[in-house]
């Protein structure tokens, strides 16, 4: 999407929440605190919480495998910041990525694991399709042996609405590839780092 279209689709959004507040009699016209409110979150809209859907992924920068690393790396906590599908409501938490680099592949950027979450997070989600969405990127881009995503998140649509569950109540899922999938002492290597890194974070 260039910039012309950007700006359309951001004026095109506001007229129609323009619509809504007229609809649920909220005055953006003369209310000095909802004025330039349908604006406003268009652009946030189409600039920050979707802009995952409208941009590119992030490249992938590679690195040789120099020394032929074949063990177990985990990065994280990783930020997530979404938006549920069903409800418009925030969806927050973090994310885990385990690689089981091949010796014969490349390594990528540390960062571009954050890059890469917040890209798959940047648009309307469910959490058990955005960790699968994460990992089959990485997968297809890296080709490791072995991968793991985990996503811990508090999700606003059961915190502010419905049952109104306190925000310790949270959504774990994890997706595994190759063989993070089928060994067994993999999978409890790559938890036990999640719990030594979340515990880390807490310090």
């Amino acid at each position: 999407m260039n910039e012309a279209e950007r700006e359309a689709m951001i004026s095109a959004a506001a007229r129609k929440l323009e619509e809504l507040f007229d609809i649920l009699h909220i005055d953006h016209q003369n209310d000095h605190n909802t004025r330039d409110t349908p604006q406003r979150v268009a652009k946030m809209y189409v600039e920050e919480i979707l802009q995952g859907r409208y941009t590119a992924p992030p490249r992938i920068t590679e690195f040789d495998n120099a020394q032929a690393y074949d063990q177990l790396i985990v990065t994280g906590p990783l930020d997530v910041r979404s938006m549920c599908a069903h409800h418009l409501m925030p969806i927050y938490g973090h994310a885990y990525v385990g690689i089981l680099p091949s010796a014969e592949g490349k390594i990528i950027g540390l960062s571009k694991y954050d890059r890469i979450v917040d890209h798959f997070a940047s648009r309307l989600q469910i959490q058990e399709e955005m960790v699968k969405q994460i990992g089959q990127y990485i997968v297809d881009m890296t080709k490791p042996r072995g991968l793991a995503v985990r996503i811990s998140a508090v999700h606003m649509c059961k915190t502010q609405r419905g049952v109104r569950a306190t925000r310790r109540s949270r959504m774990v899922n994890t997706y595994y590839w190759g063989q993070l999938a089928e060994s067994a002492d993999l999978k409890n290597e790559f938890l036990n780092e999640c719990i030594a890194l979340d515990r880390s974070a807490a310090e």
